[in-house]
């Protein structure tokens, strides 16, 4: 069974690498103070068009941009884009967010971008499927730890990995993911690791919490 490779490109951004695609999520201007790099996907999802989260020309051998709620099947990947909002307001403060259900080699991940409330009953539902959650935790313009803490409660993945927080590159303030860890009950100082591959069979039987390094 093929392994997909997820790595953590800082901020909101991630690289999913598959058997027969690549997808990255929500490519930043470096505005924000990581560095991207030019990394190359044939698939680019974004979940709303501020350039922390849409710069999709900083990306190479792009064949197709996913904006907003639909279903798309894209080199054997499906995606089911979930309409929710930047902020409590439904929208009228932040605007408009796309939660991405992603399925890849019988993996089903769920980036949930610049998610900024709590999640509905129906939202639930259709999400309730995910295996991999990619959940915002550093509060200020998302959801904070505690609200990530519920929404990991209410979706019940396998495996959880934390973004949106504070680092030592970041040029703006976010709530630190220490406070994520807490609310999930994990005491101990955890480990980060570059990388994380994962196959279907691979999955732990409970929520499993991993964090991803930057490293520039």
């Amino acid at each position: 069974m093929i392994a997909i490779d997820i790595l953590w490109l800082g901020h909101s951004c991630f690289i999913i690498k598959g058997r027969d695609a690549t997808v990255l999520n929500d490519p930043y201007d470096e505005s924000i103070g990581y560095s991207l790099g030019k990394p190359t996907a044939n698939i680019v999802t974004c979940s709303h068009s501020h350039p922390g989260h849409g710069f999709t020309s900083g990306v190479d051998g792009v064949s197709k941009v996913v904006r907003g709620p639909g279903e798309y099947e894209i080199s054997g990947v499906l995606i089911n884009g979930i309409s929710t909002f930047h902020d409590t307001e439904g929208g009228a403060d932040r605007g408009r967010n796309t939660a991405y259900l992603i399925e890849m080699d019988e993996v089903i991940l769920c980036h949930l971008g610049d998610l900024g409330h709590p999640l509905s009953s129906r939202q639930v539902e259709d999400m309730s499927s995910v295996e991999v959650l990619l959940v915002p935790v550093g509060g200020v313009s998302t959801i904070d730890a505690a609200a990530a803490a519920e929404t990991v409660r209410q979706l019940q993945p396998r495996i959880v990995i934390p973004m949106h927080f504070q680092t030592k590159a970041l040029r703006f303030q976010l709530d630190p993911v220490d406070s994520f860890l807490k609310e999930m009950g994990i005491k101990a100082n955890l480990a980060a690791q570059r990388r994380l591959s994962v196959t279907k069979t691979s999955l732990p039987d409970e929520t499993h919490v991993v964090l991803l390094d930057y490293l520039g």
